[in-house]
Order: structure tokens, then C-alpha cells, then sequence
């Protein structure tokens, strides 16, 4: 096993307490409290200035390091968004692709181009999505292309300062802060509490505050050709399952709740690139992501995909419409 798939399994496991791996660890976690704080005073002390964008910014992130559903509320919000009146748009770093330039997501754009994650939300929701490592360089080239935009989603943004937001939505699933210690020694990407706007709980914890939403997978499932083929019809007979996710046990813990039953699962690094390495075909069916559906598709075309539906309670979506409401803006 590699090192990086090695770590992948490992670190979550010592996230969840303060057991002996998290204390070998704690001491570096002062450097990254010292680059977090040097960080934080040079954005403080006007030493940067963020850059604003001539449209509202939404950013949609989490605290912690792996995924927590910040791509499912992505296109869940830019669904609901459209539904209001509003001309959306999506702005990225593309994690995981291998280009560094600025460019637009097109619905048969590779995945190693743009990332998997804005190819999926470009995919599900039809809006405009732009990748760049400078995002405010990916919004105005995105308002240059589509200037009919008037809001911006920036998806997986947080921690990125660079950027001036109007609304901040945080996302956290069942671990919640996990140990509280920062990486690497936790899980937390900067401290916690910091002021959000909104805090959307994707699985049940014990913070305080806060929005819920349910996750469940689709009743369907479909491959490359875009035939769809309902789970129930697999029920009985042995399937594998494949995820590339931070968390990929939660992908198969959510079949297997469905009451399919999986021979084998292969659990990979988050955005992993299924050129090093597709799982061995079988007779059995093989299920996936969506996020992994276009990378694996390109080695197993019979693969299906099982849509993650994310739903947050009404109560998140009169809030966030209520605070749009009260910015100066439209």
C-alpha cells in the first residue's frame, strides 16, 4: 500500500481522539497555528487587500480536512438559487486536475483538465463553472464570459482569504471538530467557532447551532451511456464498490443501508485518478460516486453511479434567502 492511501485510512481514525498518534503529532500543529495566525494578521492589518468581485459571493466550505458534503450543498444551493431568479454562476480551485490555468468547465471536459468535483456540479446543474488557483481570477472570467451572472458560488472557498465574500455557509458532517486540534494532529483546517453566516449539519453531532440536512443516495443508479438502473434490482446478488473520496466508508456504509450486498470495496484517496489504478472487472456489478463516475468511466464504462441527494431542512433555506433579502444588492 502507498504511503499517501496508507495516511488516507490512518489519519481520520487518530483524528477522532486524543489518543498517543494525535500527541506525537500535537507539536507540529504549533506551526500550523503559527501560519494561521501570521495569515490572519496580514489580511487584519490591511497588509492585503481581499479582492471583491462585481457580483455577491457565496462561499461554501468546511473546517475540517476531507469532505464533509461541501459539493452536494454546492449544487443543491445553485439549484435552489436558480429557482429564486438568480443568473448563477460557480468559481473553483479544481482540486486534483493537472492544468494551472484559468478556464471554463464544460460538460465534456476531462477531469484531469477541471477537477471532478466542478465537472460534476457543471453536469448536475447546467450553471456557468470556472477553475482557477486565483479564484477571484476564475470569477472574472467567468462574469467576462457570462456577464447575464449576478451571483457567484464558491465552492470549497473558507479558508481561501483572498477572495471577499458576502455570505459564508460552513458544512459539517457526523464527526463534527473531531479532537479540536488542528492538522495534523486534528482535523481542523483553522479554529473552531468562527463566525459563519450559516452552518449546515450534514449528520448528527453534538455542536451546538445550526442547520440540518439529510444525505441519502438516489433510488437509481446509471452508467456512461446515461441508462439508469434501479438499486432495488440489484438487491440479492454480490456487488463491488469503489469510492475515491476522504471518507469512502461512508459511501459504502450508505449501500449497504439500502440493503445491497458488497463482495468487495475498494477504498481510495480523495480525487484519486483511476489512470494509476481501476479496480479489477468483474461479473459483479461495480458501483461508484458520481465525483468518481467520469475519471473511472474512461477504464469501466459499465460502471454505475449512485447520485448523493443532499437535502438541508427549510428553515436553512428561508434563512439564506432571508440574508440575501438584507444585502444591498441585485
Amino acid at each position: 500500500m502507498r504511503l499517501t492511501n496508507w495516511l488516507h485510512l490512518l489519519l481520520p481514525r487518530v483524528w477522532t481522539s486524543r489518543g498517543l498518534f494525535a500527541w506525537l503529532l500535537w507539536p507540529i500543529t504549533w506551526v500550523h497555528a503559527a501560519v494561521l495566525a501570521t495569515r490572519g494578521l496580514v489580511w487584519r492589518m490591511g497588509w492585503r487587500q481581499a479582492h471583491r468581485l462585481p457580483v455577491p459571493v457565496i462561499v461554501v466550505g468546511n473546517v475540517v480536512a476531507g469532505g464533509a458534503g461541501k459539493t452536494p450543498l454546492t449544487m443543491a444551493l445553485v439549484q435552489h438559487l436558480q429557482q429564486r431568479g438568480w443568473h448563477v454562476g460557480v468559481i473553483s480551485r479544481g482540486h486534483g486536475r493537472q492544468t494551472r490555468d484559468t478556464r471554463a468547465v464544460l460538460p465534456h471536459s476531462l477531469p484531469n483538465d477541471v477537477g471532478d468535483e466542478p465537472l460534476l456540479i457543471r453536469q448536475k446543474t447546467g450553471a456557468p463553472v470556472w477553475v482557477s488557483a486565483t479564484r477571484a481570477e476564475a470569477g472574472r472570467a467567468l462574469f467576462q464570459a457570462h456577464p447575464e451572472v449576478n451571483l457567484l458560488v464558491c465552492d470549497d472557498g473558507l479558508q481561501h482569504w483572498a477572495l471577499a465574500r458576502d455570505l459564508e455557509i460552513c458544512v459539517m458532517d457526523e464527526r463534527g471538530v473531531g479532537n479540536g486540534w488542528l492538522l495534523p494532529a486534528g482535523p481542523l483546517r483553522e479554529p473552531w467557532p468562527r463566525p459563519v453566516d450559516l452552518l449546515l449539519h450534514t449528520g448528527a453531532n453534538g455542536l451546538p447551532g445550526g442547520f440540518q440536512a439529510q444525505r441519502q443516495l438516489a433510488p437509481t443508479a446509471h452508467d456512461a451511456q446515461g441508462r439508469s438502473l434501479a438499486l432495488a434490482s440489484l438487491m440479492g446478488q454480490p456487488v463491488d464498490a469503489v469510492a475515491g473520496l476522504a471518507r469512502p466508508e461512508a459511501f459504502f456504509a450508505m449501500l449497504r443501508a439500502t440493503g445491497l450486498q458488497l463482495q468487495i470495496t475498494t477504498a481510495l484517496p480523495d480525487h484519486f485518478d483511476y489512470a494509476n489504478g481501476a479496480p479489477e472487472a468483474t461479473e459483479r456489478p461495480l458501483l461508484c460516486t458520481e465525483k468518481d463516475a467520469a475519471k473511472l468511466w474512461q477504464h469501466q464504462p459499465q460502471a454505475l453511479a449512485v447520485p448523493l441527494v443532499l437535502t438541508p431542512e427549510a428553515a436553512f433555506w428561508k434563512a439564506l434567502d432571508q440574508r440575501l433579502a438584507e444585502k444591498p444588492f441585485r
